[in-house]
């Protein structure tokens, strides 16, 4: 009897530490102070310069639409515009030197450049060679999606793409299905590439804190990796119905044994 208590004792216990308490499961957490109400200031997001491997898109428009298209890739015969997705075969890559290659104006290097820059670049060339002032230019410089990979304990792990100027770690985990019970979301590492390296970062997203985050919007190219909680090395269960099952597994297991030996 003496020995079935101690066993009862220890599933019990081994229940509680196995589960993943809910405080871990939620995101941005007010942990400082109790008020519903709060304020996170923004953080000053810095421009994204472009690097290598970078894909761009871009539209040149004049008065004469048929002169413009000349200069892109992105337009067909009739002068529609293609798809998004159809813009990884028809943007322009940064290649190694960090150049890209358009019809017409040739090579142009765009490493280190914001948007706005490698625009006002743009332009200025068209003008000093091709165009006057009453051409009326209309030069549009975009990343051709914001892609990047998130691995780990993730419902839907891969390479995604996501068609918009800013994305948020929270839009990136939601687009991929969202991380799954065991997934540490107190932990979620960011591995981003600049020209000087590679740079790791743990973000905690259970903190509201995170919001201010230089890694809380995701860059191109950024590696999203969500580590595995402890409770699933364990192999106990998520929850407390998954560790009574395993609990009671056991306890049937230990019980047969004895009455075995005993016979």
């Amino acid at each position: 009897m003496y020995k079935i208590l101690i066993l009862i004792l220890l599933g019990t216990g081994l229940i509680f530490t196995s589960c993943v308490p809910t405080k871990d499961l939620i995101y941005l957490q007010n942990k400082d102070n109790s008020s519903d109400n709060t304020v996170i200031a923004p953080v000053p997001a810095k421009p994204y310069r472009l690097q290598t491997n970078d894909i761009i898109s871009v539209s040149i428009k004049t008065a004469d639409p048929k002169l413009g298209a000349i200069f892109s890739t992105t337009a067909t015969e009739t002068g529609a515009v293609k798809t998004d997705s159809g813009l990884y075969f028809d943007g322009f890559t940064v290649d190694d030197h960090g150049n890209i290659r358009m019809p017409i104006l040739g090579e142009i290097n765009v490493m280190g450049y914001t948007l706005d820059e490698l625009r006002l670049k743009i332009e200025k060339q068209l003008l000093a060679e091709y165009f006057n002032k009453e051409a009326d230019i209309f030069v549009t410089v975009k990343l051709a999606g914001l892609r990047y990979t998130i691995n780990g304990e993730i419902a839907s792990p891969g390479t995604k793409t996501l068609f918009q100027d800013r994305v948020n770690i929270l839009e990136a985990i939601a687009n991929s299905g969202d991380i799954t019970i065991t997934g540490d979301r107190k932990a979620v590492m960011v591995i981003r590439q600049f020209p000087h390296g590679t740079e790791m970062h743990d973000i905690d997203l259970t903190d509201i804190k995170a919001m201010q985050s230089p890694y809380y919007y995701i860059q191109p190219n950024d590696y999203i990796y969500i580590k595995p909680l402890k409770q699933k090395s364990w192999g106990t269960g998520k929850t407390g119905i998954e560790s009574l099952g395993t609990i009671i597994t056991v306890l049937t297991l230990v019980t047969t044994t004895v009455l075995l030996l005993r016979k």
